[in-house]
Formats: structure tokens, sequence, C-alpha cells
């Protein structure tokens, strides 16, 4: 297990900036996972990790040595790529024990490796098949298995499961976060899909136009995002944003007032009063409420899950979703009152992006 360490790293291709001043520690052992849109600088990181990347400028250290100019082979790192990249000729367990049986090691070494490899994967009923013979998800363990034998410092892993169907990217989060568990292993991770990010993270960093926006916990970086970018990436269904007001009375209280018309109290909040805000609402603190200064959806859409209703509509011009653990009596043309926690709203400055 090794630390990684970014220091005000940055990448060019001539005069187009892909990342700018990246600085970031990553502890032995601990899982992190870089998440943002695509373009935002994410793989290229991981590349320049890798070796498979040059460094503009910056330092990159592993196990506290500066690695910008090491060979990919000398970074002692362990890369898993969306594609698999399995030789179709070689059954997976060749596959599996390519890498140290073209350096040279014993073939009993090998074997070993290849079957305790396999045991952590539960991949001893398939390593007499080729690739072409694998389903998606057993060719994703066996190229994690080929990773697994080179026994790295570092495992990367590059969108691995982009390629898989919704049900089996499910049970290869499990996997990887349980291969953690047992290898106990330092492990980078990039994805584009932010559950992926909150269900196997130790820590998450967000990333958008190539600089970090925020680093924590996953459920950190959900409840206190930083900006408005980090509370509309993270969570799905995504956070809904209601354009409006900010009041105040005399006696101090203050409230957030829709431009569609209803507000929202601010318990325990005195604030300047600003015509410039947005209140951000997760779907699911939305509460269905009578009262008679409440906000309204203008319902659009409705999809009931079996446990949840999802709720589309706008509140004034603003698109909104809700999600209510009751199954809720409402079609679309309605007009739904409702109601939000203070404790859950969370106000930015709509020029800025930043929280109020």
């Amino acid at each position: 297990m090794t630390d990684v360490e970014f220091r005000d790293l940055s990448k060019s291709f001539g005069h187009h900036k892909i990342l700018e001043n990246i600085s970031l520690d990553i502890k032995s052992g601990e899982f992190v996972v870089l998440v943002g849109p695509s373009g935002c600088g994410k793989s290229t990181l991981l590349r320049m990790l890798a070796g498979l990347e040059t460094i503009t400028s910056g330092d990159l250290r592993i196990g506290g040595v500066r690695a910008n100019d090491l060979p990919p082979q000398q970074r002692n790192i362990a890369m898993v790529f969306q594609s698999y990249a399995l030789f179709p000729h070689l059954k997976a367990a060749d596959n599996i024990g390519f890498g140290p049986r073209i350096r040279g090691e014993a073939r009993e070494a090998v074997d070993q490796k290849v079957k305790k490899a396999s045991g952590v994967l539960n991949l001893f009923s398939y390593l007499d098949r080729y690739p072409r013979q694998l389903s998606g998800g057993q060719r994703q363990r066996v190229a994690m298995g080929r990773a697994i034998v080179r026994e790295p410092s570092v495992f990367l892993f590059d969108e691995p499961l982009s390629n898989l169907d919704a049900q089996l990217r499910v049970q290869m989060r499990v996997e990887i976060k349980a291969l953690h568990q047992r290898l106990k292993s330092t492990i980078v991770y990039v994805t584009h899909d932010q559950i992926e990010a909150m269900t196997m993270a130790d820590r998450i960093v967000v990333m958008n136009v190539g600089k970090i926006q925020q680093v924590g916990a996953p459920l950190e970086l959900y409840d206190r995002p930083a900006n408005k970018f980090v509370a509309s990436f993270l969570g799905s269904p995504s956070m809904s944003f209601v354009s409006g007001a900010l009041k105040t009375a005399p006696e101090g209280k203050s409230w957030f007032e829709s431009a569609g018309g209803g507000r929202l109290a601010l318990v325990g909040k005195t604030m300047a009063g600003s015509d410039t805000v947005e209140a951000g609402i997760r779907p699911e603190h939305f509460v269905i409420g009578e009262a008679a200064d409440a906000m309204t959806i203008r319902v659009d859409v409705v999809e009931p899950t079996g446990s949840e209703t999802h709720v589309y509509g706008a509140i004034g011009t603003d698109t909104v979703r809700a999600v209510f653990r009751d199954r809720v009596p409402v079609k679309p043309g309605d007009v739904l009152p409702v109601s939000v926690d203070p404790a859950h709203i969370h106000l930015f400055d709509k020029a800025t992006g930043l929280p109020v």
C-alpha cells in the first residue's frame, strides 16, 4: 500500500489547458473516486498517475518518490480499463497470469498467483474459457485478476463498468468494494457515474473543467456541497433549483420566497435579503403540505416505482423533481402544495453558484 500525492499538477495540449493546479493527497489503503462530467480531466489525471500521459508542470509522488519521469513499469501500478483489454487467443487463466509470466517468473509461482486471484474473484469455473466465452462481468473480473497478480502498490480503474448493463453494474460495484476491503489496497477509480462514486468511495474528488471542486466523504459532499455544481452533480435523482429571493422581517426571521409564488421558512437563519438566490432542494426532501403560503408544483409527469412516487413538474418556471416514499394519488395537471424542512434547504448565489 502506498500514498499518492499530487502537487500543483497541470496538463496542457498546446494552449489548451486540461488540468490546472491539481493538489490532492491519497492515503495508503484509501479508495478515492474521481468523478465529474465528460471532459473534466479525470481520466487524464489517472493516465498521468499511470505514466501514460506526461506532466506539464507540478509534482507527482508515489510512496514518497517523485514519479514525474518514471516509466510506467517502474511505478508498480496496475490499471483496469473500460475495454477489458484481454488477449482473445488466451484462456482466462493465461490472461490473468500473463504479466508475471513474461517477466520470467517460475510457472509454479505464476500458477499460485492465478489461483489466489481467482479465489478472490470467484473465477475458478471460468479459467479454461476464452474471453469470447465469458460475459461482460466475467471478462471484467479477469481483467481485475490480471491486475491483482501484479501485486501493485496502487490500483487504477478507468470507468471499468461503463460497458455493463444496469444489473451487472450493481453486482460489480459490490465486488470491487469487497475486493478493496480484502486487499486493503490503495485504489484510484474514475467514473462519471455519481452513484458509483457515492456507494464505493472512502472519499470523492469532484472535478469540473480541469479543476477540483470539492473533496470529502460521500455523505459530507451530499449534505454540504461547496457550490451549486457539486450540489447538482451528486445525487440521483439530482437536486432541483428554485429561483427566488431572500426576505427578512424586522424581528430578524428570514424566509425564501419563490419567484413562482410560495415561501420556505429559514428557521435559525438570519441573513440579509437578496433577489438573486436559488434554493437547492433534494427530491426526497419535498414534503406534501397544505400551508397557505406553501410552494406548489404543477405536475407534468408521475412515475410510480412501487416503493416510491416520482413527480416531475414545475415551481414557477423552474423544473423540479420530487420523490415521495408514499403512493401519492396525483396526475398530470394537478397542483401539489409542498414544503421543505429548513435544515434541508441549500441556498446559492445565482451569479456565482456559491453558498449564501
